[in-house]
This record gives C-alpha cells, structure tokens and sequence, in this order.
C-alpha cells in the first residue's frame, strides 16, 4: 500500500548537544522497516523526474521498487550498475537540488528520501556481503592511467575495469579517497566505509599506486611513455584561496583545506595524536559553503566554546546544503550573516580578534546573487583564537606546469570537450574538481564516468 504522507520518514539521528562533542556519525539510517516504510512513497512516475536529475543516472524507481520487494540486493545492484560508490553518494550528495529536487512529491510536501534509501541499500550490502576479487580475466582492452584516487578518478577507474581495461590509479597521498578522506569529516562519512568502497573498486582489478606525485615522480608524457594508452586526471582542486587581507599571516589561521585535513586524514582529533590541532576558546570560520559548515563543526568537537559562521551574504545566499546549516545551527554554531572579515588582528605572532564590516545586498552579480556591499561606519571585531578560511579552492597548478600541450582556464581549471572530457592534449582526459574547482561528489563521479566511456569509445575505434 502506497504511504501518502507528505513528509519524509524522520532518520534518527545523534543528539545535538552530544554529537556535537564527538565524532561518531550524525545520521544514524534507517532500519529496514523505515526504508520500506519511505519507498511506498514512491509514485513511480511515468516520465522519472528523478533520474535525469542524477547525474550518473541512476535507475531511482527500480531500486525503489526492489526495496518496497524486500529484495536489498537487487537494489544495491540496480544503483551500482550506475554508481560505484552509493554508501558515499546517500550521505553527502545534495540530493535536494539534483535527483530530490525533480522528484513530483515535492511538489506538494517533501520529496522521497532518495538519498537516504541509496545509504540504506548500500550499508545493507555492506554488512552482508564479503568483498571478493571481481576482476574479469577475459581480454584486456589496453592500459589506462588515473591521478587522483577521489570520486572523478574512482569513478572513472571502475567504469573502465568493468569494460575490460588494466587500470592503475596514481594518487599523491599515502592514503586512499582524495577529498572523501581529507576533505569531509568522520561525523559526515566515516573513514571505515569509504575504505570499504575503495575495497570494491580494488575488487575489480584496479591497482592503486600511492605516495606518487604525477608531475614530480612522474609526468602525464613518461606515463604515455611507459605504455599507458590514455591518462585521466582527477587531482581535485587542492590549492586554498585566501582573502588576502592583513593578519593572514598570524599564527592560528588555517586554510579550511589544511585544517581539515590535518583533523580527517591525520587523526588531530584523538587524544594522543602527534598532530593535534589547536583552536582555542573562539573560532571564526569565514565562508558559507559545505565546507565552512565542515569546518565549523569541526571546531566544535575539537572544543572551541564559541564557533562563528562569518558570510558576507544573508542566509538565503548560503551555498551549503539546508541538512548541514541545519545541523550546524543546532549544535551551536553562530551564524554571523552579512558580515565580512576586513583584518586579524593579532599579538605576539598570535591571532586575537578579526575585524568585520556589515554587509547589504545590492544589484545581482555575474553569479546571479545580489552583490554584497559594504556599510560605511559598521565596523566591529570577534574576539578570536583561531581563523578558519574555507572560501574556496583551485586546482595545484603542478600538473598543468609539467604537461605540454594542457590548455587550462586563468584561475588554474583543466579545459575539456564536454561530451568526451578530452583535453587539449591527445588521449588525456580530466574531471571533477581539476575541470570545474571545487565541486559536489557525485558531479566528479559524473565527469569520470562520461570520460570513461569516451576513453572505450576513442581506444576500440584506434
């Protein structure tokens, strides 16, 4: 029987004033019966909205419909025959302005929570199913090479064994999953399930080579050189902006990219790690994206008292997703909308303040959004111990300085034919991050996945 509720199933989650002092996952999922109980919500619409809003194009209805039919598995095959990491996608995607968006439920009411049946269905399979070799030994297509081991280049990576190819992904840290590792927090995706996704794109047969730096231990030429019939690069955009203001320089600021870094990767938030990270008694994060929620709740659990949200927008214009604002605000963190930093101040080589101006919106910008504009007279300062800037990132200009023959944009991104995801630069192909700078998950899946078939279509027609 079809649930018409107009509301999506509650998800149980960790309670704010306790999360917010630990690091253990904030959604908890849905039991089984909940999983079913949201997929009789499903209208299985004639047209699938919901599909073209995905951008790997996952069957959604049909998986839908293996989990109103109790069949886990069938669901958990439907989707990865599209997407090859769903435990990942369910918990960070931002189904609300993609699959969830299209969906004709939200028209009156909450969409199905598609996102939240994908992790269902996937920690289902996790739990059950042990990971075997999947590797097909039928014959080999030719060798391609992937940088990057974040979604753009597991993506890609996994497609092409599937098709038959000998894969081997280069990646410079010494640890596997690229932003997925360093880059979102163990509240948000625990590190454990992401191996277990890399662990599956192994199983295919993709090798993984890493503590490789593609433009310093190798270059993308001595790659082609050594017998590799195509290159793609997903290297993510790893280079920090900053604002360029007085203070930066001050001990106590961060690049959000460092931070959360040195917190997810290198473990700073245990007790006796041997990189812990400071952030004293205030902290002020600057920014309104994923990223600067990421950070912010960060600061939270590793203890600062007061923790700011400071954004030269108002609320409307935040560019995080509505989940995370959500659930920033109801572990306390303080949203200074508005405002903008105009200097840190600091003594000693120590950060103690940042000096902020009011903010109005004027006229839209080249963005669409209303142009921030500053209020004479309106200055004031937060009290600080720690500055967090997460403004945005571009790609690390390494790879581009060491290819000849790579066109890429002003601010650093790799050029690509949008239906291929070719370079300039013959049989080299690129996506995610590296293309566009810093993106979602699932659209560097998306990139992978189309320059994957590109790479099958140009190699079988040489």
């Amino acid at each position: 029987m079809r649930n018409n509720s107009l509301t999506k199933t509650p998800i149980p989650v960790q309670d704010p004033k306790v999360r917010n002092q630990n690091f253990d996952e904030v959604a908890l999922g849905y039991t089984r019966d909940q999983a079913i109980e949201e997929a009789k919500r499903c209208l299985h619409c004639k047209h699938k909205p919901c599909v073209k809003g995905c951008p790997v194009n996952v069957p959604i209805p049909e998986f839908i419909q293996a989990i109103i039919d109790e069949d886990f598995e069938q669901a958990y095959e439907i989707i990865t025959a599209e997407n090859s990491l769903p435990a990942i996608c369910g918990r960070v995607c931002p189904q609300e302005n993609q699959c969830e968006g299209k969906c004709v439920r939200a028209i009156k009411g909450e969409s199905v929570g598609i996102g939240r049946l994908e992790r269902f269905v996937a920690d289902e399979h996790m739990k059950n199913v042990k990971i075997e070799n999947a590797k097909k030994e039928a014959s080999k297509k030719g060798k391609v090479a992937v940088v990057g081991s974040g979604p753009a280049g597991l993506s890609c990576a996994s497609e092409l064994a599937k098709m038959g190819y000998e894969v081997t992904i280069f990646e410079v840290l010494h640890k596997t999953g690229g932003v997925l590792t360093y880059g979102i927090p163990e509240f948000r995706l625990p590190k454990d399930l992401v191996q277990k996704e890399i662990d599956l794109v192994k199983s295919l047969g993709v090798e993984i080579k890493t503590n490789v730096l593609v433009g310093q231990s190798i270059t993308i030429d001595e790659l082609m050189e050594e017998g590799y019939e195509a290159v793609f690069v997903g290297s993510g955009a790893g280079l920090p902006r900053f604002m360029n203001i007085e203070g930066e320089n001050l001990n106590g600021v961060y690049s959000a990219n460092e931070f959360l870094t040195r917190v997810n990767l290198m473990k700073a938030y245990e007790k006796d790690s041997p990189t812990p990270v400071k952030v004293g008694k205030n902290t002020v994060v600057v920014g309104g994206g994923n990223v600067a929620m990421d950070a912010a709740r960060t600061a939270k659990r590793l203890g600062s008292e007061n923790v700011y949200i400071v954004y030269r927008r108002g609320e409307e214009e935040l560019p995080a997703r509505a989940e995370e604002i959500e659930h920033a605000k109801e572990e306390g963190i303080i949203f200074k909308l508005l405002n903008n930093p105009t200097k840190i101040h600091g003594k000693d080589g120590m950060v103690t303040s940042v000096e902020c101006i009011e903010m109005e919106l004027g006229q839209p910008d080249e963005s669409g959004r209303r142009r921030p504009i500053a209020k004479e007279g309106s200055e004031f300062e937060i009290t600080a111990d720690s500055i967090i800037i997460a403004i945005g990132q571009n790609p690390n200009p390494l790879i581009r300085q060491t290819t000849p023959g790579l066109d890429t944009h002003s601010w650093g991104g790799i050029i690509v034919e949008e239906e291929t995801m070719e370079t300039s630069k013959d049989d080299v192909y690129a996506g995610g991050d590296a293309v566009t700078g810093a993106a979602t998950v699932i659209l560097a899946m998306g990139a992978g996945k189309k320059a994957a078939k590109a790479i099958d279509n140009k190699l079988q027609n040489k």
